[in-house]
């Protein structure tokens, strides 16, 4: 039979292990998705996935991730599109929206360490730590000056395989990465958030599609988890506000507890000489604007020429 739905995804073991827990939430909610065959996934190859010699932020940064996956999405030649969204553009290609998120995975960072590392603090004077994330190193750097940060980019099979040939005695991933792809005995700790605050987004599946395709966005409204998508609302409002890039530390988090929404946020030189914080508290339903005016905030107080 031909598909009802062709979905997009990169072709990463973290992407298709995303991708496949949108087709079970579809098929699960949709009679008529859960025939075998009625969601194609289709993998995009995209330039993040391509170079990987090279710091994101001196090649384009995050849209490298899903610029020729919303422009499969644009041409109909997919339906929706399934991403992390912490490596989602907060400005979109005009016709395509975030249709759903799926409900959060843990939004925390993993300490991953070879020998018997279990706090930043344990890691040896000047280890030698892998990460190509600026929000990361700045805040290791903030904890550590004495670290020695290294790029290190792939995907979460590469770095652990980088991490065991001892390019690095430790790195530092998602949580939610190692727990969708059954990797929870990698992570030596989960960092709290008050060390590691998270990336905007880190931890949620976004699906998106086109404004316009009525029946897709009915079909994916009956699966959106609507904590995600609130914690998502003011976590990207943040950014908008901020304007930065992926040359700028950010980092933000929001927690929801019944009608109420607490969100953090920071920016952070870049070698962690320096951190700015920002934390609003309110209704749920005032998720954007507390997003908004934690980021004006920041970016009111933070150094002039940080923030591009």
């Amino acid at each position: 039979m031909a598909p009802v739905l062709r979905l997009g995804t990169r072709g990463s073991p973290l992407a298709l292990a995303q991708a496949h827990q949108a087709v079970a939430r579809l098929a699960a909610a949709h009679v008529e998705l859960a025939a075998p065959g009625a969601i194609e996934i289709v993998p995009v190859r995209t330039s993040g996935d391509r170079i990987t010699d090279r710091p994101l932020a001196d090649i384009g940064g995050k849209a490298l991730f899903t610029k020729e996956i919303e422009e499969a999405l644009l041409d109909r030649r997919i339906d929706l599109a399934v991403h992390s969204l912490k490596d989602m553009e907060t400005v979109l290609p005009q016709g395509l929206e975030i249709a759903c998120c799926l409900p959060r995975e843990d939004p925390r960072d993993a300490l991953v360490a070879l020998g018997s590392a279990r706090r930043i603090a344990d890691l040896a004077p000047g280890a030698v730590v892998g990460t190509s994330s600026v929000r990361r190193k700045a805040q290791l750097l903030a904890a550590r000056p004495d670290l020695e940060i290294v790029p290190m980019r792939g995907n979460v099979g590469t770095r652990l395989q980088k991490l065991a040939a001892g390019e690095c005695t430790a790195t530092v991933l998602a949580a939610a990465g190692l727990n969708r792809l059954g990797r929870t005995d990698a992570a030596a700790a989960l960092l709290d958030p008050a060390d590691m605050l998270p990336a905007a987004g880190q931890g949620i599946i976004a699906i998106e599609a086109r404004e316009t395709d009525l029946r897709v966005r009915e079909l994916l409204a009956a699966i959106d988890d609507e904590a995600a998508s609130r914690a998502a609302a003011a976590e990207r409002a943040v950014l908008a506000a901020l304007g930065g890039t992926c040359r700028t530390p950010i980092a933000a988090l929001a927690t929801i507890a019944g009608s109420r929404l607490a969100i953090e946020a920071m920016v952070i030189e870049l070698d962690g000489s320096a951190i700015w914080r920002a934390a609003r508290e309110g209704p749920v339903i005032y998720m954007r604007a507390m997003g908004e005016d934690a980021g004006a905030d920041l970016r009111a107080r933070v150094r002039p020429g940080l923030i591009a």
